[in-house]
């Protein structure tokens, strides 16, 4: 992980069960990443409210993990291996 990508930027987008809704994993150059789903349902009292009133509905709680999700590092790890298996990375 100490060469950079070969690419900017990738990104995926996932049904991201933790929030019930659609998600877009960030893969930066320096392999950082960023969740949309972590910046719309963490970010402030009323996506808060928001993940409340959805759970209630669906009769499970609901809660973003942010940056160190599963899926989010999950993602990481594939792009990580593509890399090192194509040379491209140490």
């Amino acid at each position: 992980m100490d060469k950079p990508a070969s690419w900017q930027l990738t990104a995926t987008t996932i049904n991201c069960d933790a929030v019930d809704d659609e998600a877009t994993i960030l893969v930066y150059k320096d392999w950082s990443v960023k969740c949309t789903g972590h910046a719309r349902y963490a970010s402030s009292k009323e996506a808060h409210g928001l993940l409340r009133r959805k759970s209630r509905s669906l009769g499970r709680r609901l809660e973003c993990l942010g940056p160190e999700c599963p899926k989010v590092m999950q993602y990481r790890e594939k792009l990580l291996s593509e890399e090192s298996s194509s040379g491209k990375a140490a």
